[in-house]
């Protein structure tokens, strides 16, 4: 388990995709970002829960906060 007090955050800003211009901080520079939205279920089946799944991939190009992560189109 990670400890989250010595983690080095930086912030980082998503290009492209759903989350085009989102802001947030990151530990210790992930290669993988994943975002999800939630899809509401209609009818039966409401107390599952459903999610569009999004990956963004740290631009090794930046180096300095923020950090950039681009919306990788093909994954998952």
């Amino acid at each position: 388990m990670e400890n989250h007090d010595t983690a080095r955050w930086e912030s980082a800003v998503l290009d492209g995709g759903p989350a085009q211009g989102l802001r947030t901080r990151v530990a210790d520079r992930p290669h993988v970002l994943q975002v999800t939205r939630p899809c509401p279920p209609d009818g039966p089946g409401e107390e599952v829960r459903v999610s569009a799944l999004y990956v963004y991939r740290r631009d090794p190009r930046t180096d300095d906060a923020p950090l950039r992560y681009t919306f990788d189109v093909a994954s998952p």
